[in-house]
């Protein structure tokens, strides 16, 4: 009976808030920063287009554990809309599709954003990872196809306009939920002014849980490939690495023992007591030495583990 290959690389885990670059894909991005790390395991939590720059967390490790989380978090975008040209994309790559001479002033622009504030509906890009029929919606618009993308509904939170440069072109920044297309957003206030409109720039600032000052550029990471010493880039490395529980800040922490955290390990439920002792929750995740043990259920005063991480 032949022996369980034993997993390439090195078992670290936690987050790497990664600054990506213009014209760089979140699936390159991922690949480059296993490698450096030489990590087992690694994921994204969000796909930033090539040509969108910004907060990309990246999981190494039992992180990817947390990857859903940190998906349905609220996120914020900077955007420049430009105006005259929808494109097949809804971006600065894609085809002229539709185009108009109107261009609109900034009280037309700031009429319209209520309307895009709060629980709306969306229709995704052609050029998205939308699944129709089992096929990704971007490789049917590669074959030529034009499908029919249901819409969604989608939360926008806050949607700004920051400022007009020109009457071309206007930036706004958006806060919204799990789900929201930026270019959909560009495109669907171009028909709406009656002047269409795609993305020309685009840059992701926040990533809840995450903060912007958490960013890491990229070649601030490539730099440390000039050290010789494996061990001492390596430590260099790391040390930009965020804990791996940072993900979970809106669920309930308990703090347990070295005892109760082996028995978690093990795939035990352990018993809660004391007066701050959650009654019940859906989910939490405990804690032994500041270290994250196990994400979980709460109920009958036990907590009973889902998923466990190394210690």
């Amino acid at each position: 009976m032949s022996k369980p290959r034993k997993p390439k690389g090195r078992p670290v885990s936690g987050w790497l808030i990664l600054d990506k670059p213009f014209d760089f894909g979140s699936t390159e991005a991922v690949s480059k920063i296993k490698w450096l790390f030489k990590a087992q395991k690694a994921g994204h939590a969000g796909t930033l287009d090539p040509l969108a720059s910004g907060m990309l967390p990246i999981a190494l490790g039992d992180a990817t554990k947390t990857v859903p989380y940190v998906m349905d978090g609220r996120k914020i975008y900077e955007f420049t809309v430009t105006w005259g040209e929808e494109r097949a994309t809804d971006d600065l790559e894609g085809d002229v599709t539709r185009s108009a001479e109107l261009r609109p002033d900034e009280q037309a622009i700031r009429n319209l954003l209520p309307r895009y504030t709060g629980t709306i509906q969306q229709i995704p890009p052609q050029f998205s990872a939308i699944k129709i029929d089992g096929e990704r919606a971007y490789d049917l618009a590669r074959d030529g196809e034009t499908v029919e993308i249901p819409s969604r509904e989608v939360e926008i939170h806050r949607l700004t306009l920051l400022g007009c440069a020109d009457q071309a072109t206007a930036r706004f920044e958006v806060e919204c939920g799990k789900g929201t297309y930026v270019r959909a957003l560009a495109r669907d206030l171009g028909r709406d002014l009656g002047c269409f409109g795609h993305i020309s720039s685009l840059r992701r600032t926040f990533v809840a849980p995450f903060a912007e000052e958490d960013m890491v550029p990229l070649d601030e990471l490539t730099a440390l490939e000039a050290i010789e010493d494996e061990a001492e880039r390596l430590a260099a490395l790391d040390a930009f690495l965020i804990d791996t529980g940072e993900a979970l800040s809106d669920l309930p922490q308990i703090v347990i023992n070295d005892d109760q955290a082996h028995r978690l390990r093990m795939g035990n439920p352990i018993l809660l007591r004391g007066r701050d002792a959650p009654v019940s929750a859906d989910e939490a995740y405990a804690t032994a030495r500041g270290r994250l043990v196990a994400i979980g259920e709460v109920a009958g005063g036990e907590f009973r583990p889902k998923r466990v991480f190394a210690g």
